[in-house]
């Protein structure tokens, strides 16, 4: 039972990883129906952004933690967000109107681009980061020497998924930035028609979610304390997995698929064979997908006449 609940915690701390970077296709796809499979590498270069700003800050002397990780959130996110409007600058807003494919390549060159260009400035080689949050509390131990234990960073990284879910859960519904967007996904010529800027409003969504990546790069950092060039195309595929499992276009959805995805590859390594997680991840959304084929909180898409 304590080995089960530990897995449960560590299966949760990484879904909610995979749910921030899934937030991020769904967006995008549910505006624009396109996947930014550049996506990932947002994510990676988020983190690199956040480990260039610890050394920065070491350098200057600044070490006051909270201080620290403040400037870090601030400096990546902007960063990150940056990139993400460059990209929908000139990969997405050319093609928008051309045949589906093109967007498409677009993206996926974009990916091998960004990867590349990490890869050359930065070096192959995996960037080490010193535990910088340690402690935590035991919950559980038993007589065979089992130890459940809540890792700080695991409440920072489950926390802040909560808060950033329904913060952004409340910008969608309540806010004016949040009804545009509903209005583009729904029909954006007729969003256009009733004063709705579509470029705007789509590059935003490009912002908020290279933003959550951001969020989720300098967690993963955090957690983890090895980055390189290539975790953004592991990270993306598996959380645009997470996407697709939970429907998507759906906001609760992503992170939904997000923790099932983190669960399934927790349990399945803890109980069977690590080299075969993906295996089964990959085979569960399979058999999710042919039951329900828009996951598990999407809608049937509508074709519009």
């Amino acid at each position: 039972m304590e080995y089960f609940l530990q897995q449960l915690i560590n299966g949760i701390t990484l879904g909610s990883i995979y749910g921030l970077i899934a937030i991020g296709y769904t967006m995008v796809y549910g505006i624009i129906g396109m996947i930014n499979f550049a996506h990932g590498e947002i994510f990676m270069i988020g983190s690199f952004i956040a480990l260039t700003a610890f050394l920065v800050l070491a350098s200057l002397g600044i070490t006051f933690l909270p201080l620290v990780l403040l400037i870090i959130l601030i400096v990546a996110m902007g960063f990150t967000a940056l990139w993400g409007w460059s990209i929908e600058r000139v990969a997405y807003r050319p093609l928008r109107g051309s045949f589906r494919l093109a967007p498409l390549i677009t993206a996926i060159g974009m990916s091998i681009f960004l990867q590349n260009f990490v890869q050359v400035t930065q070096g192959a080689r995996i960037k080490p980061l010193p535990p910088q949050i340690t402690g935590g509390v035991t919950l559980l131990s038993s007589s065979d020497g089992i130890v459940v234990q809540l890792s700080t960073m695991q409440m920072i990284i489950i926390v802040t998924t909560v808060v950033l879910m329904a913060g952004f859960t409340t910008v969608i519904n309540r806010t004016s930035l949040g009804r545009q967007q509903r209005a583009c996904e729904q029909d954006q010529k007729m969003a256009a028609l009733l004063g709705v800027n579509v470029d705007r409003t789509i590059s935003l969504t490009f912002v908020m979610g290279a933003g959550l990546a951001a969020v989720a790069g300098i967690m993963y950092l955090l957690y983890y304390g090895v980055i390189d060039f290539y975790i953004g195309f592991l990270a993306g595929v598996k959380a645009f997995t997470a996407a697709v499992l939970g429907g998507i276009g759906s906001l609760p959805g992503a992170m939904l698929g997000g923790l099932a995805i983190g669960l399934i590859e927790t349990f399945w390594s803890g109980y069977f064979s690590v080299e075969y997680k993906d295996v089964a991840a990959f085979s569960i959304l399979a058999i999710v997908l042919i039951f329900m084929p828009s996951g598990l909180l999407g809608r049937p898409e509508v074709e519009k006449v």
